[in-house]
């Protein structure tokens, strides 16, 4: 059956050792293999991370192989869950906020921005609302750093979310063409 699954993890680098065969979601890759070192996707994009349930430090995987991800990233840690990124046609709209809670200065965005700083004076980013669409932030302008997945919903506080030592500087919608 392989080749079915949108995505594939092997225990050891370049795809060797056991493998699991992931449909969509996996809170916790734990119950299935012991560790993760590489990984195949066959169809898709999908964010990994390297804590259960979605936290921790995420990564952007498109279509592809990644025999050795973990020097590519600089992890210390394996994948230890995932979350597919479903396909979108329609319309991006989000608010990004100065402060938590929807305070201070808000601004509407429709597309790509590769600085909040330039485009907008703003020097921090703690709270955004995502009203359409799928998007990536990210710690630093021209979409370096680390990232953040945001899908559609209220986003308060990216502190309380364990994002407290990060700022957010750029960010982009996920689009189309990256399936």
């Amino acid at each position: 059956s392989m080749g079915k699954s949108p995505i594939i993890f092997y225990e050891d680098r370049n795809f060797m050792g056991r493998h699991y065969e992931c449909m969509s979601d996996c809170a916790d890759m734990h119950s299935y293999m012991s560790r993760c070192h590489s990984c195949r996707v066959e169809s898709g994009c999908f964010m990994v991370y390297d804590r259960p349930n979605y936290m921790g430090n995420q990564y952007f995987f498109r279509r592809g192989e990644y025999g050795d991800y973990m020097s590519m990233m600089g992890w210390r840690d394996c994948i230890r869950s995932c979350r597919m990124i479903p396909m979108y046609r329609g319309s991006y709209r989000m608010r990004i906020y100065e402060r938590e809670n929807f305070g201070g200065q808000m601004h509407e965005c429709m597309d790509d921005c590769d600085s909040f700083m330039d485009r907008y004076r703003m020097s921090d980013c703690m709270s955004c609302h995502v009203m359409d669409g799928h998007w990536l932030m990210y710690e630093h302008p021209h979409y370096r750093g680390r990232m953040m997945y945001m899908r559609p919903g209220e986003y308060r506080s990216f502190r309380e979310m364990g994002y407290g030592g990060m700022r957010f500087m750029s960010m982009r919608r996920i689009m189309d063409s990256w399936y």
